[in-house]
């Protein structure tokens, strides 16, 4: 029987260097929920080659601020691939928003997009395709695995850090210099 682990909702789940999955591999997933019921998550060190402008033009909103149609949209997981999750700061209420912690919310609604596309939306985000699912145990399983690191979230590394340097600093935030971890087991 697996043990009970605290909720790691509005933590990160760092990807242990052995992790073989290649969806996860090097990655960091955001915890937005944890329950006895099971994990949902984006991962926000993978951008994929769309851009916010390509799915707003595929959703027919007319981008204004051209900066924003050039953000990039991550691939957030396996899950409901063709599906957005945007994580930004709160502020105004949109249609579907989960308030995951004080200072992180994630919205699924077009309204939140068409707001982003005239400059009216939220200054910081991170949109994402998919999301990462566990059913229930199955995260908790997995930490004892030793496939993931868990570490409280910071806002920096989701919004400032860029993609490519995610991972490493997640894993600082628990004192981890995560490169010099091996994926191998010790055998004497």
């Amino acid at each position: 029987m697996i043990e009970a682990i605290a909720n790691l909702t509005n933590n990160f789940l760092i990807a242990m260097p052995g992790m073989a999955d290649p969806f996860f591999a090097r990655t960091v997933t955001y915890l937005c929920q944890h329950s006895p019921e099971g994990a949902l998550g984006i991962i926000v060190n993978r951008p994929s080659e769309l851009t916010l402008g390509d799915v707003m033009q595929q959703m027919e909103i007319h981008v204004r601020e051209s900066a924003i149609g050039q953000l990039p949209v991550y691939f957030g997981g396996p899950v409901q691939a063709e599906r957005g999750f945007v994580l930004h700061e709160p502020g105004r209420d949109w249609n579907s928003t989960l308030r995951v912690s004080d200072s992180i919310s994630l919205t699924t609604s077009r309204d939140i997009l068409e707001a982003l596309s005239i400059g009216e939306g939220p200054q910081k985000v991170l949109v994402a395709l998919g999301y990462a699912g566990w059913g229930k145990g199955q995260l908790e399983r997995e930490i004892v695995e030793n496939s993931w690191l868990s570490a409280p979230a910071d806002d920096s590394i989701l919004f400032d850090h860029a993609p490519a340097h995610r991972w490493k600093a997640a894993a600082e935030l628990m004192g981890v210099d995560i490169s010099l971890l091996t994926s191998q087991a010790g055998h004497g």
